[in-house]
């Protein structure tokens, strides 16, 4: 019965993304490493004529206990043709997010946009105890490379492919739903949308 649900909420998710996307993309972005527990949920798009500029990490930190690791990608979306950017000339975009951990600072492309990324994921563990995504890294548009503030389990797999577009304009998210007593991963994958 769960297996059935689990199918039913990917299928609404997957059928979501592409009804909430109102905004017209170029592509899609993934990475083949991504953990495979939980759901995609809705898709998030920059306000039009905006692109991911930074972004922001929810990471629970390593303790005892049940670890999750990265738990949301938070992207900050801006128009850099406006000219210098302030705190009220972004706008701030994520497709879900885990139930632990702590926001880390905002990492910002010194100029231009994002424009791939890479994820560090582990696998799974057998009896022990899973976390999934642990962290991201992110290409901008003018070369610089951005690694996020999450955690070192597991191993980087390959990068994206790069947005042929400006830059990324959204994002939807893999997360799986808090398991009670059982092991719990919080987000395990992400795609990030391409725009003109």
């Amino acid at each position: 019965m769960h297996h059935f649900f689990c199918i039913a909420f990917s299928l609404l998710a997957i059928i979501g993304q592409h009804v909430s996307s109102a905004r017209g993309f170029r592509s899609i972005l993934s990475v083949p490493n991504g953990g495979g527990w939980g759901y995609w949920r809705y898709s998030t798009m920059c306000p039009r004529g905006a692109y991911a500029v930074g972004f922001s990490l929810r990471v629970e930190q390593h303790f005892d206990g049940d670890d999750t690791a990265l738990n949301a990608i938070r992207l900050h979306c801006a128009d850099r043709s406006k000219g210098v950017l302030s705190a009220s000339d972004y706008t701030s975009i994520e497709s879900g997010m885990g139930y632990w951990g702590e926001w880390t600072e905002i990492k910002w492309c010194p100029s231009g946009y994002l424009s791939a990324f890479q994820l560090r994921v582990e696998s799974h563990q057998g009896s022990g105890d899973d976390t999934a995504a642990n962290n991201i890294r992110f290409r901008c548009s003018e070369g610089i490379y951005l690694e996020g503030d999450g955690t070192d389990w597991g191993e980087w797999g390959k990068w994206s492919p790069t947005c042929e577009g400006r830059g990324i304009c959204g994002i939807t998210s893999r997360i799986e739903e808090r398991q009670e007593k059982g092991d719990d991963t919080a987000l395990n994958d992400a795609e990030m949308y391409c725009c003109d």
